[in-house]
C-alpha cells in the first residue's frame, strides 16, 4: 500500500498494465520470451513477482504463464530425484522420497514464508527469486524520495556507496540446500537444453544475480541419491513465519564409521549469492570433535559478509553464523547415533 500517512489516506498499490500469454508447452514459452526480448518475464506462482511489479521494481509488459504446464509439475525417482520447476513448495515437503534423500530441501521449503505462500509458490521461483535490500524493496515513491539505488533507476549502491557493484543479498532458502545436496538444474532456451550445477546458477552481482539467460526457462531440478547422506537447513529470521532469511545454513555430511567421508556447507543471505564454505580439509577423514566444529564455524564466520541492508543488525547476524553452523553439524552428527 501507499499514500500519505499524515492525511490518513491510503492507496492500494496497483499492477502496471501487461499482456498475459498462456503457452501450451515450455518450447512455446521460450518462443514467447524470444518474441518479446525487452520486457517479458515468466510467471508461475507469482508470490514474489506480483508484489515487485506493484512496487515497480520490475518493468515487464509481457508475462508468460507457466503454472498450467503439466511438464513442469512432475516429480520422479529413477536413480535421482527429478523435480519440475513448477512443483509447489508444499508438494515438495509432502513427498516421502524427497524427505529421505534431500532432508535439507524439505526443511528449507517448510520454512519459506507461510503455508499459504508455500501452496502457491514454486521451487523454480524460489531458486530464481530476486535479491533483496532495504533500499530496494520499497514502493516507487519511497525509492524516488531517496534518489533510487543502483539496482533500480539509480547509480549508487546506498548500502555501500563506494562500491562499484550492487550488494543486494540472495534471499532463496532452497538454493543453499540444493547446493549442499549437489543438485543441478535444467535450463531450456532457444538453443536447446543445458544442465548446470545449482551453484553455477548464481554470480556475485546483486543486479545480474543469475547466470540463467533472460530467454531461458528453468524446467527441472535434479538431486543425486547418495547412500547415507545426512543434510539439514537452518534459518534465522525475525519471525517464525513469512520473513525472508537473514541467514540460511545448509549442511550435508557422509560418515565412514566414526569419521567424516564428505561434507558440504553453504550459507545464504550473507552475500549477493550463496556462499560455499570450504570444509573438506577441516572435516574429511576426521571425527566430529568440538574442536573440529569450532574450526568449521570459524571458517564460515570469515566467509560471511552481511551488510546493513536487511533485517536485524548485521554484526549480530555475522555472529550467528558461528552459532548456526555449529548447531547444524551437531544435529547431523546426532542423527547417526
Amino acid at each position: 500500500m501507499g499514500g500519505d500517512p499524515a492525511s490518513g489516506r491510503v492507496e492500494m498499490l496497483r499492477l502496471p498494465p501487461f499482456r498475459y500469454l498462456r503457452p501450451n508447452s515450455v518450447s512455446e514459452a521460450v518462443e514467447a520470451l524470444a518474441d518479446h526480448p525487452e520486457k517479458s518475464m515468466v510467471i508461475a506462482g507469482g508470490t514474489d513477482l506480483i508484489p515487485n511489479l506493484k512496487r515497480r521494481q520490475f518493468d515487464a509488459n509481457v508475462l508468460v504463464g507457466l503454472s498450467h504446464l503439466a511438464e513442469l509439475q512432475t516429480i520422479s525417482d529413477n536413480g535421482e530425484i527429478a523435480i519440475g520447476a513448477g512443483v509447489s513448495l508444499r508438494n515438495i515437503a509432502a513427498q516421502g522420497p524427497i524427505a529421505k534423500t534431500a532432508t535439507a530441501l524439505v526443511e528449507a521449503v517448510q520454512q519459506i514464508a507461510n503455508p499459504q505462500i508455500q501452496r502457491q509458490g514454486t521451487i523454480g521461483g524460489n531458486l530464481c527469486v530476486d535479491t533483496r535490500c532495504n533500499y530496494y524493496n520499497q514502493t516507487h515513491e519511497w525509492r524516488e524520495s531517496i534518489g533510487f539505488c543502483m539496482k533500480r533507476e539509480g547509480d549508487i549502491c546506498l548500502v555501500a556507496p563506494g562500491s562499484s557493484k550492487c550488494w543486494a543479498v540472495t534471499s532463496s532458502d532452497a538454493a543453499p540446500a540444493l547446493i549442499a545436496l549437489g543438485a543441478s538444474v535444467i535450463l531450456v532456451g532457444p538453443n536447446g537444453e543445458r544442465s548446470i550445477p545449482v551453484s553455477a546458477l548464481y554470480q556475485d552481482d546483486g543486479i545480474d544475480y543469475l547466470t540463467k539467460k533472460p530467454d531461458e526457462i528453468l524446467t527441472r531440478i535434479l538431486i543425486p541419491k547418495t547412500d547415507g547422506l545426512r543434510s539439514t537447513y537452518r534459518k534465522v529470521r525475525r519471525r517464525g513465519s513469512f520473513d525472508f532469511p537473514v541467514l540460511g545454513v545448509a549442511a550435508s555430511l557422509s560418515m565412514d564409521g566414526s569419521k567424516v567421508s564428505a561434507a558440504q556447507l553453504v550459507l545464504g543471505a550473507v552475500h549477493t549469492h550463496p556462499i560455499i564454505v570450504e570444509v573438506a580439509s577441516l572435516l574429511e577423514g576426521r571425527t566430529l570433535t568440538d574442536d573440529r566444529l569450532l574450526a568449521v564455524a570459524d571458517a564460515a564466520f570469515k566467509a560471511a559478509t552481511p551488510l546493513d541492508n536487511t533485517d536485524l543488525m548485521y554484526a549480530w547476524r555475522k555472529k550467528m553464523v558461528r552459532v548456526e553452523v555449529r548447531r547444524a553439524f551437531q544435529e547431523l552428527a546426532a542423527r547417526g547415533t
